[in-house]
C-alpha cells in the first residue's frame, strides 16, 4: 500500500521538462520574494503613520497598476518573447521595490505603487506562455499544476518570512522583496534557455495571415467573463470568510490561520497525483464545471447552523480546496488550447485581467453587501453566481476553430 503510494507521486512527477522544473523553482522563489505587497496597508499607516484612507489608495492603485500590467505584459510577451519579458519586468519591479523602501512622500509611493505592481504583473502573462512553451507534450495542465504548487509553496514561506521581517523593520522589507526580485530576473537569464531568432520567426510566420486577437473571439470574452465572477466568489474565502469566522462563529485568529492553511497542505499533498490521474481523461470543461460546482458547495457549507464552528469551517475549506484544484488548472488549459504561438500572450494577459479585476472587485463587494444583507445573504447570492458559472463554461466549446486567418 505504501509502496503504491509513493509510486503514485512518482509518476505525477515524471514526464515533464526539465524546463518546467526550472521554471517552478524560479517561480517558487518569485512568491517567495513576493512578501511586501500583503503588508503594504500596515507599513502606510503604521510605519508611514498616515490615515487607513491613504493606504487604501495604495491598495487601489496597486490594483490598477496590475490590470495594465498585465494587459502590456501580454502584448509584448507576443513581440519580444516570454523570456525578455520575465528578465526584465523582474529586474526592473526589484529596483522600484528598492526604491519604494527609501521614500516617504505619500505622492510618490502612489506612483511608484502603480509601476511596481506594473512591472510585477507584466511577469504573469510571459510566465503563463513560458509554462505552455517548456510543457511537454499532452502534460500542459501537470505542468501548470506543479507551477500552482510552487506558487503556493513560494507564498507560504515569502508570507511568514515576511511577518517576522516586518516586525523588526518594514523597509527591510521591501529592500529583501527588491533584490529577490533581481536574483529572480538573473536567474531566468542564466538558466532558462533562450528562445533564438523569435522576433524573425514570428515575423516570418505572421506573412500572409491574419492572427485573432482575444477581443475579437467571442467565446474567449465569454470565457473571461465567467472567470472574472468565478474568481470574484474564488477571492471572498481568502477576505471575507475569515472576517466571518471570526465575527459571527468566534474562531481566534490562530485558528483561522490553521483552517485557512488546509488549503495550502491539501494543494501540496494532493493536487499533482489528482491531475495526473484525471489529465486528458475528459474535457477540460468538464472539469472545470465540476470544480466550480465543487466551490459552490464549500459557501454553501457556510450556510449550516452553527454547531461545532471549527468543524464546518474545515469541510468548508476542503471542499474549496477540491474545487480549486478541479478547476483553475483546467481553466488555465483551456487558455493555451484556446491560443496559439502567435497570440498566447495576450490571451494570457486577458487571462490574468481577469484575475486582478476580481481581486479589485470581489472584497469590496462582498464586504459591501456583507454589511448590509448580512452574511447568509452574502453566501446565497455567492452560490447562485457560481451556479450561472458552471452552467456558462458547460457551454463552452473548446474545439471551436481557433487558428489564424488567412489574409
Amino acid at each position: 500500500m505504501f509502496q503504491q503510494i509513493i509510486q503514485a507521486y512518482k509518476t505525477s512527477f515524471s514526464g515533464l521538462s526539465k524546463e518546467t522544473w526550472l521554471l517552478s523553482i524560479v517561480i517558487l522563489v518569485n512568491r517567495c520574494g513576493y512578501m511586501a505587497v500583503p503588508f503594504m496597508g500596515l507599513y502606510v499607516t503604521k510605519s508611514l503613520h498616515r490615515p487607513a484612507s491613504d493606504a487604501g489608495i495604495i491598495i487601489s492603485l496597486f490594483g490598477v497598476g496590475s490590470i495594465l500590467g498585465a494587459t502590456a505584459g501580454g502584448k509584448l510577451t507576443d513581440m519580444f518573447g516570454f523570456r525578455p519579458v520575465q528578465i526584465f519586468s523582474s529586474l526592473i519591479g526589484g529596483l522600484f521595490f528598492l526604491v519604494f523602501s527609501q521614500v516617504s512622500h505619500f505622492n510618490t509611493l502612489c506612483v511608484l505603487a502603480v509601476l511596481i505592481s506594473f512591472f510585477c504583473d507584466a511577469f504573469r502573462p510571459a510566465n503563463f506562455t513560458a509554462i505552455a512553451a517548456y510543457a511537454a507534450e499532452g502534460k500542459e495542465t501537470r505542468s501548470y499544476s506543479l507551477n500552482r504548487l510552487a506558487t503556493n509553496i513560494g507564498w507560504a514561506v515569502g508570507i511568514s518570512i515576511g511577518g517576522i521581517i516586518a516586525s523588526f523593520n518594514y523597509q527591510l522589507l521591501f529592500i529583501v522583496d527588491g533584490v529577490v526580485s533581481i536574483l529572480v530576473a538573473f536567474a531566468i537569464f542564466m538558466f532558462l534557455p533562450a528562445v533564438k531568432g523569435f522576433r524573425k520567426a514570428v515575423a516570418a510566420k505572421l506573412e500572409g495571415i491574419i492572427v485573432r486577437k482575444p477581443w475579437q473571439d467571442p467565446l474567449f470574452i465569454k470565457f473571461l467573463l465567467l472567470t472574472t465572477v468565478f474568481a470574484t466568489c474564488f477571492f471572498l474565502m481568502f477576505r471575507v470568510v475569515p472576517v466571518f469566522f471570526k465575527e459571527v462563529w468566534h474562531l481566534d485568529e490562530a485558528l483561522i490561520g490553521m483552517v485557512l492553511g488546509v488549503n495550502g497542505v491539501i494543494i501540496a499533498l494532493f493536487e499533482m497525483v489528482m491531475i495526473s490521474k484525471i489529465e486528458n481523461k475528459r474535457s477540460p470543461v468538464f472539469y472545470i464545471v465540476t470544480g466550480v460546482l465543487i466551490v459552490g458547495l464549500s459557501f454553501a457549507t457556510l450556510m449550516l447552523p452553527k454547531f461545532l464552528p471549527v468543524v464546518v469551517a474545515l469541510i468548508s475549506v476542503t471542499c474549496f480546496t477540491f474545487g480549486e484544484m478541479f478547476a483553475i488548472p483546467f481553466v488555465n488549459t483551456f487558455v493555451i488550447k484556446r491560443s496559439n504561438e502567435f497570440n498566447r500572450g495576450q490571451y494570457a494577459a486577458g487571462y490574468t485581467v481577469a484575475w486582478s479585476i476580481a481581486q479589485v472587485v470581489g472584497p469590496t463587494g462582498g464586504f459591501y453587501l456583507a454589511e448590509k444583507l448580512g452574511y447568509s445573504p452574502l453566501w446565497i447570492c455567492i452560490v447562485v453566481l457560481l451556479l450561472f458559472c458552471a452552467y456558462g463554461y458547460s457551454t463552452l466549446n473548446l474545439s471551436e476553430d481557433q487558428t489564424p486567418v488567412s489574409s
